[in-house]
Order: C-alpha cells, then structure tokens, then sequence
C-alpha cells in the first residue's frame, strides 16, 4: 500500500484547522445520519466486547445512548483535539450515582487489538490523511472486529459547486472521496468484505440565509484553489444574492441542496499464517485459526 497522503483538492493546514473551530453542537445533519447507520447496525448478528466510538460530538448524545443500550459494553471515546473533548466529556458521562447501572466509559484511546466495533460518523472527510486513520482503526480492532462509518460523498452540494463555477469564482470546497474509492482503501488498509452503500438527500431552505447557515456546520472551504484572503461583507452580499437568483428551486418556490451519504463497513482481515510449499504450524497457531472459522 501507497504511504498514506493528504487527499488532492485538500490544504492541509485548513483540515487541521477544522476541528478547533468546528460546531460545538452536533448537527442537525450529523444526528440524522447517526440515526441512518445505525438502522445499518442491525444487520450485525454478535454485539462487541469492547467499542470505541470515534469523535462522538460528530453523532451526538441521542446516537451515543442508543449504541451504548445497543452494545451493552465497554466504551473508548476519541476526540483528538483537546477543545473538543473538554466538551465532550461532560456531555456523555452519566452522572456518578448512575455509572453502575451502565457500561464504562474510557476517554483514553484504547490499546491495540482490544475493539469489536469502531463508530465513526461523518469523520473520514474532514481527515487530512484519511488512510492512515483507516490504519490507526484497524490496529486497534480484534480479528473479526469490525468498522462501521459514514461520510460525505463527492454530490455533495453540488449546486454550490456550479454557482460557484458559474460565476468564474475558485472552487467552492474540496471534492469527497467516491464510495468505491473507500472500498479500495479498507482492503489496502487490511480490511475484508467491505460493504458499501450511497443514498441521496435532498434538502430544502426557503431563503439562501438559511442554507448557507446549515452549510458552515458542516465543515468549511479547504481546497487549496480557494480564494485565499478575507471575503467581505459586499462579497457575501453577492453571494446571497446569487444563490436566491440562479440557484435550483423545487416547484414550491423552495431552494434545494443535495447531500450524497457514504456508509460503509467492513471486517479486520483475520489472516492466518502463510503457508508455503512445506510449512510447520504449531498447535496453538492451529487451535487458533479453527478458533477463528468457528462461527460466532
């Protein structure tokens, strides 16, 4: 596998920037795909030993109850920029004389090969080498353990991408990885049987106020192309004014937006030992790998 890089149509220092200005709430958007993937954790026939939810202010506390009655055991909780955990921790512990009723919670990253499950929603976009977070998650995952995610996919707001190429103005964002794009990345990254799906959401906003405003919580312009100072007040006047004109409406009069949604999962690859044309297996090594093909 390729060293993991920044994604192309990503400026590096802008991703890293993200997270220490982002939302502090989770949005609206973020909290209805929560919901979404986790209609998808239905099809997962065991229930994990150990869990980590990864960046759990990206699905929010409604998403986090559900998982944590869902699982019913051990949570990691992973927030890696310090302003985002401070608030995050006061956010998703229980109160003290309720902890004993509840699995524990961990905010330290867990050790490696000690995770069934890792939930990751609506991060691997906004990551500025997003393989190699795929890496990190796969050495924390036991054999068999399995990854479940979900993430912006390319037409995404596409109708800004056109105004904004309409008006001959730099890009209006960074381009999203495709679905098949992720698939392969699993597999170089060590994961089996990934399983990846797409669906389509289309928003509505009666003015251009309101979906730029739904717009900002989701991330922000970090294509390198962008335009690179301060934008002032008579810009985004322009651009308001732009989106009520030129931009596509439904019948009712209301403007539209396009989400595309990636999910995804897939399996730690429990691969066994290779065996050349004359090979000695211990019996430990053996009891494993029968261990292994067991069905759960």
């Amino acid at each position: 596998m390729n060293q993991p890089q920044t994604p192309p149509t990503y400026d590096r220092p802008a991703v890293l920037r993200w997270p220490q200005v982002a939302p502090r709430l989770t949005p609206w958007l973020h909290e209805e795909v929560a919901r979404r993937m986790f209609e998808r954790l239905q099809w997962i026939r065991y229930k994990p030993r150990a869990w980590t939810h990864w960046s759990p202010l990206n699905s929010g506390e409604a998403a986090h109850r559900t998982l944590m009655l869902w699982c019913n055991a051990p949570a990691s909780m992973v927030e890696a920029e310090p302003g985002r955990l401070a608030l995050a921790r006061p956010r998703f512990e229980r109160p003290w004389w309720q902890r004993w009723r509840s699995p524990s919670l961990s905010w330290q990253e867990p050790a490696p090969h000690t995770q069934d499950l890792i939930w990751a929603n609506m991060v691997l976009h906004t990551e500025v080498e997003p393989q190699a977070l795929l890496l990190q998650w796969q050495r924390l995952l036991r054999a068999d353990g399995f990854v479940m995610f979900s993430c912006l996919g390319p037409d995404t707001a596409l109708e800004l991408r056109q105004l904004y190429q309409d008006l001959g103005w730099p890009p209006a964002g960074a381009e999203f990885t495709d679905m098949h794009d992720w698939g392969d990345m699993l597999v170089g990254s060590g994961f089996a049987e990934p399983v990846m799906d797409m669906e389509r959401l289309t928003l509505t906003f009666a003015r251009g106020e309101a979906l730029l405003a739904e717009l900002r919580q989701w991330g922000r312009n970090v294509h390198p192309g962008r335009f690179q100072a301060l934008r002032g007040r008579n810009w985004r006047s322009q651009l308001v004014a732009a989106i009520e004109q030129r931009w596509p409406r439904q019948a009712d009069g209301r403007l539209t937006l396009t989400v595309e949604l990636v999910y995804g999962h897939a399996l730690k690859s429990a691969a066994g030992p290779k065996l050349g044309p004359l090979s000695t297996v211990s019996v430990e090594a053996m009891r494993e790998m029968l261990q292994r093909d067991r069905p759960r």
